[in-house]
């Protein structure tokens, strides 16, 4: 009996696919041989793309080393790490209530309780970076003239601007756990969000700034452990997206993605970014053929261009583009170099649909994995 490439279950003969993550018989050899190629072993579709490069440039396309699948680095900013789209969610999170305002004035005190309180609210300021010197300045004059009614007034001040610091970092955590929660559950990181929600609420300013340091901590460390299986989920995504966008089907190859996405969402993540490692090579074993014809449209495209007397100086650069991340075997860089290249070009996906441009990365974004 043949091994599943992707989860290693051993599948009877005749079998059409993989009886536990689904991948198609027809597509084990492709992905054996994506999967146990050397690292110094270009594969033949990288020959391909330089065929087409000097069909068009007679300068001579300078190799570039390969290197493993989408590997994420930290701080990287090319197309692998800003350029993934939105995965669709593996679980539907429980929705959290966002802040509903900002809490009452607390109020008033005598002068001892409104030191206090001034003194609480400019190291919770210092904090959260915010500047509040000429709040400072005033509450000190009003204790050296002993004036309670404008101390008192200082103080809410203070109070209005650090609570309103404080409602836009919970705004931002929630967002934060709202993105992760799709993925895997976040039970701590809930309940110290209501926590926070109701010391805010309450007028705890202190209460509600520790926990929040809580939220971040643990957002953080979720952020972490699921950073590259999120974004290997996003990369069979793109490209299962741009076999259908060049009229293809990529069901056969869905398999491993979707059993990934089952086993992240479990906290299964050294099996789920294997799965979904072997879920690209599939999916892209599928794209091939088509992306190669595309490119060929692409090609026929430039060359009239350059009858035409265009400078094709950006599409050709485009091009190249696509080249390197062959090199790089980086997956998503290539479609995202394709996409450009096809843009430059004003072409169409052949079934007539404008693909959509690739969303800005948000806040925090890793750079992507294989």
């Amino acid at each position: 009996m043949a091994s599943c490439p992707a989860c290693g279950v051993e599948v009877p003969p005749n079998q059409l696919e993989c009886p536990s993550c689904h991948l198609g018989t027809s597509l084990f050899e492709a992905v054996q041989e994506a999967a146990g190629r050397g690292p110094d072993t270009d594969p033949a579709y990288v020959q391909t793309v330089a065929e087409l490069l000097r069909s068009i440039d007679l300068e001579p396309v300078p190799a570039s080393p390969a290197a493993p699948l989408l590997r994420p680095s930290a701080g990287s900013t090319g197309p692998t790490s800003l350029q993934l789209p939105r995965a669709e969610p593996s679980i539907r999170p429980e929705p959290l209530q966002a802040l509903g305002g900002l809490p009452p004035l607390p109020p008033t005190a005598h002068a001892e309780p409104l030191q206090r309180r001034a003194d609480e609210y400019l190291r919770l300021a210092r904090h959260l970076d915010l500047d509040l010197t000429s709040l400072a300045a005033r509450a000190s004059t009003a204790r050296l003239t002993d004036d309670e009614r404008g101390l008192d007034a200082v103080v809410r001040e203070m109070f209005v601007n650090v609570a309103s610091a404080l409602a836009v970092s919970f705004e931002a955590e929630l967002a934060r756990r709202n993105e992760i929660a799709q993925l895997v559950p976040t039970p701590s990181a809930d309940v110290e969000l209501n926590a926070v929600r109701g010391a805010i609420d309450s007028g705890d300013l202190s209460g509600a700034e520790r926990r929040l340091d809580h939220v971040r901590t643990e957002l953080g460390r979720l952020e972490e452990i699921w950073a590259t299986g999120r974004i290997l989920l996003a990369s069979c995504d793109l490209i299962a997206e741009t076999i259908g966008e060049l009229g293809g089907d990529p069901t056969p190859a869905l398999g491993p993605s979707r059993e990934g996405r089952r086993r992240l969402a479990v906290g299964d993540s050294a099996a789920a970014e294997r799965l979904l490692a072997r879920g690209t090579l599939a999916l892209w074993a599928v794209l091939e053929p088509r992306f190669f014809d595309e490119l060929k449209r692409l090609r026929d495209r430039l060359l009239e261009k350059r009858t035409a007397g265009a400078d094709l100086g950006p599409a050709l650069g485009d091009l190249r583009a696509v080249s390197t991340e062959l090199h790089r075997r980086n997956f998503v860089g290539t479609i995202v170099a394709y996409r450009a290249l096809r843009d430059e070009l004003d072409l169409r996906p052949p079934g007539g649909a404008p693909a959509p441009p690739p969303p800005a990365p948000g806040p925090g974004s890793s750079s992507p994995p294989t």
